[in-house]
């Protein structure tokens, strides 16, 4: 089973090959999600597919369709933001924010600025990193050796909660929760504006953007992407920002922040996506400079993994967990709120 939960990190521009395969000059024709998991080993449909979705995998170095079918001759090219590399992690002693811990899974709180997992240019002080010094014998999912105990993950400037689990069999089940979409995770996001209405569905596929490896984009006409839902509605309104409860139905690269977006409301300080400069608001300097006070107090995409529910894997009971906004999150909604009320 696939983990289509997991969120790829930022990553360079720069995509590095993996594979490449020249298909045979007597070669008949056959659909390339099939072509490729006959030669890939430990690869399954379905990840050979998402990666067709992301923009990973090119014939002749043209993105393809996952019905596109394989004519002699093709140069197939299979490339991923990272070198290839070793899988092994070093233990490292970082300390972690554990919500709650059993024998089979445990609750964590990252906080802005760390990285879930190995990566290009992130090797070190990471979140993996911290859980293999912490925990042995964690396990892993099939195909995403070097990430222990990891069936989901949230960016790096994205703080939050993250379940890790301790167990094959807890593996397993969390994975068939995420990949049915019964996992209950909502976030708190600043936004630049007021969506109207105050509430609503964004229901627009996203995926890799053809012009910039780095982001993801909205494919509202559905050709290129993957299906992705995000349920939203307005809890607090600073006239020029407002503070939205994003509810993930499923969970692709960036999606909260592609969608929003989309949606005409990038994350406030989302560099990434343009929500680092003022998108509302005054011409006046005052205002500018007030702008940027935030920034400095919070130099990151304002997004915050606020709950996370599910069903214990082992007691089968329902649970759920709540995590309060780390202090620059607070500290610029404090800022939104005096502004709002004295000007």
């Amino acid at each position: 089973m696939i983990d289509e939960n997991f969120i790829q990190e930022e990553a360079d521009d720069e995509l590095y090959i993996h594979h490449q395969i020249t298909a045979d000059p007597k070669q008949s024709l056959v659909r390339i999600d099939k072509f490729l998991q006959d030669r890939l080993p430990n690869v399954t449909r379905t990840k050979v597919q998402g990666g067709i979705h992301e923009g990973f995998v090119k014939v002749n170095d043209k993105p393809i369709k996952p019905n596109y079918k394989v004519h002699p001759g093709d140069v197939i090219t299979v490339a991923f933001p990272e070198p290839p590399r070793d899988t092994d992690v070093i233990a490292e002693n970082i300390p972690l924010n554990i919500v709650y811990e059993d024998e089979h899974l445990l609750v964590v709180n990252k906080p802005p600025g760390m990285v879930v997992h190995p990566a290009y240019q992130n090797w070190s002080g990471t979140l993996v990193n911290a859980l293999t010094y912490h925990f042995q014998n964690l396990p892993e999912m099939p195909g995403n050796n070097g990430r222990p105990g990891l069936v989901h993950r949230i960016d790096k400037d994205t703080s939050g909660l993250l379940v890790i689990a301790k167990t094959e069999q807890t593996l397993t089940s969390l994975a068939k929760q995420f990949f049915d979409h019964s996992i209950e995770r909502t976030y708190w996001a600043l936004v630049w504006g007021i969506p109207e209405p105050a509430q609503g569905t964004i229901n627009v596929n996203v995926g890799r953007s053809l012009k910039d490896r780095r982001i993801t984009t909205a494919f509202p006409e559905g050709d290129f992407g993957r299906h992705a839902v995000t349920h939203f509605k307005v809890l607090q309104d600073f006239r020029y920002v407002s503070l939205l409860e994003c509810k993930l139905e499923t969970g692709r690269t960036h999606q909260i922040r592609a969608h929003m977006k989309y949606l005409g409301h990038t994350l406030f300080n989302d560099a990434t996506y343009g929500g680092d400069a003022p998108l509302k608001g005054t011409i006046f300097s005052k205002y500018k400079a007030f702008v940027e006070n935030c920034f400095k107090l919070m130099p990151r995409q304002a997004l915050h993994a606020r709950t996370l529910g599910f069903i214990h894997p082992h007691t089968k009971t329902f649970m759920r967990f709540e995590s309060e906004l780390p202090e620059d999150f607070k500290a610029v909604l404090e800022k939104w709120e005096h502004y709002v009320k004295y000007t």
